[in-house]
């Protein structure tokens, strides 16, 4: 990944996303910050590293494998830890990661890799909230070390929903969305509905009733034994 953006998305979605994706369960211990480089353990499901961050000067970091065990131990000694369940979309040619943190606190977040002359062309859709990109205390270091930042909740707009079930549904495959196509229920234009009729119910209603459903089931993404702290 040549760079990245940072956003953040309502929880609603982020749930919505793992539903409909799944998403892979992430560990990472942070070791006290360092002149020159800066070092972590990250355990993934299928994949345990020591990861020697690059220092301002340098192009690259360095990967160590480490047997399970091993890095349950480092873990273990780490200053600081985060825990997230990230999961992979593609939006037009720009991957994107949606990261769903559950330590040290809730947060939601979408990092769009995208290399620095591609950064003016791209184009948030309407279910990307705020840009944190210029702001170090999203980064996962800080947040091992300093804490969750304090932020406004994102609120949940039709807008957005509709935009990432097309994004799901895969009928985005640019950065632009398409036109919103008419509900195959709704009235046809300019045609009265009877003063008894039922108000017909429209997509995002649906989708969000489901929502409304999701807020009182936690998804968990299957573990594999390896996240014991």
């Amino acid at each position: 990944m040549s760079g990245h953006r940072l956003f953040r998305i309502a929880p609603s979605l982020a749930r919505l996303i793992q539903q409909e994706r799944g998403g892979e369960r992430v560990l990472e211990g942070y070791f006290p910050d360092q002149p020159q480089r800066n070092a972590l353990v990250q355990i993934e499901e299928t994949r345990s590293s020591l990861i020697l961050e690059a220092g301002a000067d340098e192009a690259s970091e360095d990967w160590a494998d480490l047997p399970p065990a091993h890095a349950q131990a480092l873990l273990a000694i780490s200053q600081g830890q985060v825990e997230y369940v990230w999961t992979r979309l593609t939006l037009g040619s720009h991957e994107i990661q949606a990261l769903h943190f559950v330590r040290p606190g809730a947060l939601d977040l979408v990092a769009v890799a995208s290399a620095p002359e591609d950064e003016q062309d791209f184009q948030p859709p309407p279910w990307f909230g705020s840009e944190v990109s210029a702001d170090p205390a999203y980064g996962r270091r800080r947040m091992a070390l300093d804490g969750c930042p304090d932020a406004p909740e994102i609120e949940l707009t039709d807008a957005a929903l509709n935009s990432l079930l097309d994004l799901l549904e895969d009928r985005v495959t640019t950065g632009s969305l398409p036109q919103q196509a008419e509900e195959p229920d709704a009235p046809a234009a300019g045609v009265p509905l009877p003063a008894d009729s039922p108000v017909p119910e429209t997509r995002a209603d649906r989708e969000i009733d489901d929502l409304g459903t999701a807020d009182r089931t936690e998804v968990q993404p299957p573990c594999h034994g390896c996240f014991a702290p």
